[in-house]
């Protein structure tokens, strides 16, 4: 008897019950599986068991790749704020990076 799982069954589990679903298989991913925390047994029993995590990642609609360009681009003008001393737009700049970093972060899941 075979139990199939999802990414997002597997994520509801709590470390104990996935140490007990680890137990049951046989793979290399899991060798050590008593000594890994929820984050890690999460990826072993995906990998051990064939589940795609990356599809289940990344949140629809946002697009990565511009955020982090809008980063790059808002800390070269923080280095410029910095050297003019406009300490306004300077604090304007930071709360913009911060908005960005906080949208990428919240685009995993």
């Amino acid at each position: 008897m075979t139990v199939t799982y999802t990414f997002k069954e597997l994520k509801h589990k709590t470390a104990a019950e996935l140490k007990e679903i680890a137990k049951g298989i046989q793979h290399e991913a899991l060798q050590g599986y008593t000594q890994m925390n929820k984050e890690h047994l999460i990826k072993a029993i995906c990998t051990a068991l064939n589940i795609h995590v990356h599809e289940h990642l990344e949140k629809q609609g946002i697009n990565r790749t511009a955020l982090k360009v809008r980063i790059r681009q808002l800390k070269a003008q923080r280095t410029e704020a910095l050297a003019k001393k406009d300490y306004e737009a300077l604090k304007a700049i930071r709360l913009s990076i911060k908005r960005c970093k906080r949208r990428l972060r919240k685009s995993v899941i």
